[in-house]
């Protein structure tokens, strides 16, 4: 069966042999990275800890370079040209001294086992059912929130099942830090009034996290970015940006066609401004979508330019998370190829952005 692209019926297909991502960007923190803030706690009540969203993503790389180069190039045309045009995909992660073979989340299809570090079985999809390939229903404990290297992808097409691919955990741990700002007479938290007669607490909780000293954050990226240090983060930890050529072996892999089924290794954001889905909506059809294994999605929200200080919120959204398994009856051709009219738009599309970058396997 040929491979096809589904497209929009005002749209052409833009299929290519040439990566779209051509770099990797490196980022190695100068100590602590930015998880997630906390709310303003009580003093009385110190209760609880809001939750984290680590790593950054690619909205938060892209906005890092937007205000880099803003400040650097005060002329607005030639401000857009260096902006306007980067790609980002990620994120993933990898050990300092092997940037290159980073790695990506593990397919939801591929099940760990508790207390190991291998894929211990795969389920494929039989047309009305997933299943293991002897059959059997697994009955073991299972661990998720896997990661495996992307040198060792092509490898679960057709796994060795006496040497499966290896998996590990993510390098980070959070560090919560409460921050209190105190009184200039005592040393007791400060009180602010509100408008309403109420009292608010400043009391901030931070959730910084502590990366692994032998590992970093990857990200891929179209074209070339400046080396340096960078603020990165809600609390602006400094960090050290640098920029490698992508080697050819995974820009080959990622200009494969994805075929008829495939795996996400970015978490997607499809829908319209108002509605989130599990897909996109060209694909509700009996054409096309089989069925698709996913876990629960996570909120998503960004902060879009504006005037002033303070920066507009994205509206709120719902990511199907990195992960999630496709299997379609069209094959489909390589992500970059995909129609942008799938993606959804608020300011820039997200698709420049990696929403939902796809790689290709057999389920």
């Amino acid at each position: 069966m040929s491979v096809v692209e589904i497209s929009g019926r005002d749209s052409s297909s833009n299929a290519t042999t040439e990566s779209l991502f051509k770099y990797l960007v490196v980022i190695e923190p100068l100590g602590f990275l930015y998880g997630s803030a906390g709310r303003f706690l009580s003093p009385d009540n110190l209760v609880g800890r809001s939750g984290t969203s680590f790593p950054p993503s690619t909205a938060s790389l892209s906005g890092l370079f937007s205000a880099t180069y803003t400040q650097e190039e005060s002329d607005e045309e030639k401000r857009k040209a260096k902006i306007e045009p980067l790609h980002f995909a990620g994120p993933f992660w990898a050990k300092s001294c092997s940037p290159q073979n980073f790695y990506v989340p593990t397919p939801f299809n591929c099940l760990v086992k508790k207390g190991e570090a291998k894929i211990s079985y795969q389920l494929s999809w039989n047309g009305a059912k997933w299943q293991n390939q002897n059959e059997e229903s697994p009955s073991d404990k299972f661990e998720s929130s896997h990661w495996l290297a992307i040198e060792d992808w092509e490898k679960l097409t057709s796994i060795d099942w006496s040497n499966p691919p290896k998996v590990k955990k993510s390098p980070w741990k959070p560090v919560p830090q409460l921050h209190p700002q105190l009184r200039e007479d005592e040393r007791c938290v400060k009180i602010e009034k509100l408008e309403d007669g109420s009292e608010r607490g400043s009391l901030f909780l931070e959730n910084g996290v502590q990366l692994d000293p032998d590992y970093c954050l990857v990200y891929l990226c179209n074209d070339k970015v400046n080396d340096g240090w960078y603020r990165f983060g809600g609390e602006g930890h400094i960090v050290d940006v640098r920029c490698l050529p992508l080697d050819e072996s995974i820009k080959n892999l990622l200009t494969q066609d994805v075929g008829k089924s495939f795996a996400l290794i970015t978490p997607a954001i499809w829908g319209s401004n108002r509605l989130s889905t599990r897909y996109p909506e060209a694909w509700d059809s009996e054409l096309y979508l089989d069925t698709l294994l996913t876990e629960r999605p996570h909120p998503s929200r960004y902060r879009l330019g504006g005037e002033g200080k303070t920066k507009r919120l994205s509206r709120g959204r719902y990511a199907i998370p990195a992960g999630t398994v496709y299997v379609m009856k069209t094959p489909l051709k390589a992500w970059q190829t995909w129609n942008p009219e799938w993606f959804p738009k608020e300011g820039p599309s997200f698709k420049r952005w990696g929403s939902g970058l796809a790689l290709p396997f057999n389920s």
